[in-house]
């Protein structure tokens, strides 16, 4: 059985910084405008599903007796650290009305939640403005 430090060595450390590599890709597409709509759609798609699943940001899923919530590294922006508790318990505070709120604090809560929302706002961003016509793309 592999463990993660073997599947990361076998891609070279790409495994979880390869969202980076299709945020560049998605602005070189939005300077290029041979690129077209399908493909700025297609980075903007992977670059959203970086974010939500796969960046590397803070858990900060809800902890009694810590204000600020878990501190250990996560996967993404819905998902949580290595807890088992913690895994999808972001998820969840999407769907219960009651803690929106809160977890739309925690996008904001550090530098690495921040930068990896504003990627996600802008990748979506990116894909719906990418098929209307008279944009940049053309």
């Amino acid at each position: 059985m592999a463990t993660s430090g073997a599947r990361s060595s076998r891609l070279g450390g790409l495994g979880q910084w390869w969202g980076v590599i299709a945020a560049a890709l998605l602005i070189a597409a939005w300077m290029n405008r041979a690129a077209g709509p399908v493909v700025v759609a297609t980075l903007s798609g992977m670059l959203l599903t970086w974010c939500f699943f796969q960046a590397p940001v803070t858990c900060g899923a809800p902890v009694r007796g810590r204000e600020d919530g878990c501190r250990n590294n996560a996967t993404g922006l819905l998902m949580g650290c290595h807890i088992r508790q913690h895994r999808w318990q972001k998820l969840k505070m999407l769907i219960l009305r009651r803690q929106v709120r809160e977890f739309c604090g925690g996008l904001f809560s550090d530098g690495k939640a921040t930068l990896v929302t504003l990627a996600a706002l802008g990748s979506f961003l990116s894909g719906l403005v990418a098929f209307i016509p008279g944009m940049a793309l053309g």
